[in-house]
């Protein structure tokens, strides 16, 4: 029953609902956030938001937050922010009709972190969400994640970080 529910839930829903709290401008003004931020550290940010879940996933017997979870992997693969000169890329995917939100990072990020850092992140960013701040949650986000890699990947004085991977939110 659980899978039926889910799978009538998916189909319900189309990309244009997700784009009217994330226009263009605002993904503009996103992008614009992350070149920014991505000028003061060598990381890499993606953020990937998506609808509903792809056919396959919704038939299969899984929690939602396992099925959550596997896609933005995959996400995260087919983006290749895995693929970064010090492994320090961060995919913040967003599954707009499950309200659920995912942060992926690489491995040479997530051996510096502890568990509680991306839960903290993505607790912040629902509540800006419960309240219609996609933007403010996304910006914060994106501040989080940039305090982060400033941290452990921070540039040197002139160093400058070649933009690996685009900038660009990707709306699906």
């Amino acid at each position: 029953m659980v899978r039926l529910k889910r799978f009538f839930k998916h189909r319900w829903v189309n990309e244009a609902t997700t784009r009217q709290v994330l226009p263009s401008e605002l993904l503009h003004r996103l992008e614009q956030r992350i070149g920014a931020s991505e000028r003061r550290h060598s990381g890499e940010i993606r953020i990937y938001v998506e609808t509903l879940l792809p056919l396959q996933y919704l038939y299969r017997n899984a929690p939602t937050s396992e099925l959550v979870r596997d896609r933005a992997l995959e996400i995260f693969s087919n983006l290749r922010v895995w693929d970064t000169a010090n492994n320090n890329g961060v995919l913040i995917y967003l599954l707009a009709v499950e309200h659920s939100i995912e942060v992926v990072a690489d491995r040479g990020l997530n051996s510096w972190l502890n568990a509680g850092t991306w839960s903290r992140l993505v607790t912040n960013m629902s509540g800006a969400f419960r309240r219609g701040d996609y933007e403010g949650g996304l910006t914060h986000a994106l501040e989080e994640v940039s305090a982060v890699l400033m941290q452990h990947f921070p540039l040197s004085a002139g160093e400058r970080n070649p933009n690996e991977l685009p900038d660009a939110p990707i709306v699906n």
